[in-house]
């Protein structure tokens, strides 16, 4: 083992005859390992956030979109849906009809409100259909020729609403579109053609803005909103969702900017995605200064063993060990503080969100409404990594000028004075 090792060990662990030293350098490792095991905590924590608000978003969301660049609708939506599917990590394409809405029901006035209406092709929901709090995922006509139409949670509820087959609410909607509205407006003898509906199901989407979503057949939504057989636009699921934005690039140069925009599920609500990530690296920032206030504790206990040990050093010099090895001996010993205090804090912090992880220890507030009953955590190995490597830096960094310091020291002087 090499002997610069040894002494930085010996040193660590060595009764001193100053307390104090032995004081500031236990305040120093627990206090790198409260940081390194507080950072893994909440870094794991706004991960599954993160991982939550995602995962809900992207079950209303499409992976990859494909919309008219000049937002007049697509119109050749067949070789539009062709290039799609030959597209590489693409598993489903299908058009959309999306538009604001009037929604009416008789139940309560409180149904009465805008509403966001989305078309699609049911058969190709299959597996992407958001999660149904209440009734199915059914958009077809029933025996009496009435569509079917699926509302958000808490409209349903807030209207009285709920699927049919569950009696003693009412099940029937009515959908007014501003196209509508302006046909009527153009016939004075005329009644708005309110287009009438039958709720199947009522599907999840707290902590969202998707709270005015209500889902239709695509052939219903063209009709609705006139659009004279164009849709908004394709969406597209993939087999991995981080292969979006590959399969963005690769359609953007078959389609062109200039007449079709890709836009990814990250795309679709970058300011959430942004904001959230800002706040975790915001966090990371403010916890990062348990660990730099516990460097500088470092460079204060270090100083005082520099100073306790000023003859052990000289004589090390007068044997013949080089200013850069006694150096080398003051930089081991703050690794020796930065590895012990790192390592407690991965063990404790990694230890802490398994717990959390699988069993919930710490609920949530108000859990019954969200979608989870206690905090989400996700532990991503590039920040423990991350975490790991900066704690260390900055345990070794602090042990810099107590080292430039100890090989300063003169030989006989410093056997003089202890002396």
């Amino acid at each position: 083992m090499d002997y610069r090792f040894q002494i930085a060990r010996r040193y660590l662990a060595s009764r001193r005859e100053v307390s104090l030293i032995s004081i500031i350098t236990g305040i120093s490792t627990v206090g790198v390992t409260l940081g390194v095991a507080s950072l893994i905590v909440v870094l794991s924590v706004m991960n599954g956030f993160y991982d939550v608000v995602r995962d809900v978003l992207v079950s209303l969301d499409p992976h990859v979109r494909v919309v008219s660049a000049q937002g007049e609708g697509v119109a050749n939506v067949d070789s539009l849906l062709r290039v799609a599917r030959e597209t590489r990590h693409v598993t489903a394409a299908a058009p959309y009809v999306e538009g604001k809405a009037l929604l009416m029901s008789d139940n309560t006035g409180d149904a009465n409100r805008v509403v966001r209406v989305r078309g699609v092709e049911a058969s190709m929901m299959e597996g992407a259909a958001p999660t149904m709090a209440m009734g199915r995922f059914d958009l077809s006509r029933n025996a009496d020729g009435v569509p079917g139409v699926v509302l958000n949670q808490r409209l349903g509820q807030r209207a009285g609403l709920v699927p049919a087959g569950r009696a003693q609410s009412s099940t029937a909607v009515g959908l007014l579109s501003a196209p509508a509205v302006e046909r009527t407006l153009t016939n004075i003898f005329g009644s708005p053609p309110v287009r009438r509906f039958e709720v199947r199901g009522l599907f999840q989407s707290q902590g969202t803005s998707k709270g005015q979503r209500v889902f239709v057949s695509l052939a219903e939504a063209q009709q609705l909103f006139r659009t004279e057989g164009r849709v908004t636009g394709v969406e597209l699921r993939l087999d991995n969702l981080e292969r979006a934005a590959g399969v963005k690039a690769a359609l953007q140069r078959k389609l062109g900017t200039d007449r079709y925009t890709v836009q990814t599920w990250y795309d679709l609500q970058r300011s959430l995605y942004d904001v959230m990530q800002l706040e975790k690296w915001g966090a990371s920032a403010i916890l990062g200064l348990i660990v730099i206030v516990a460097a500088f504790n470092i460079v204060g206990s270090l100083t005082m063993v520099v100073i306790e040990k000023r003859a052990d050093v000289g004589a090390l010099q007068a044997m013949g060990v080089s200013r850069g090895d006694v150096r080398r001996i003051f930089l081991l010993e703050g690794a020796l503080i930065g590895a012990l205090g790192t390592g407690l804090g991965l063990v404790l912090g990694l230890g802490l969100a398994f717990l959390q992880q699988h069993y919930g220890l710490v609920p949530m507030a108000q859990a019954e409404s969200f979608l989870i009953d206690a905090y989400p955590v996700s532990v991503q190995a590039l920040d423990v990594v991350l975490i790991a490597v900066v704690s260390f830096g900055l345990c070794v960094l602090a042990a810099l000028y107590p080292a430039v310091r100890a090989a300063a020291i003169e030989p006989a002087r410093a056997v003089h004075l202890d002396g």
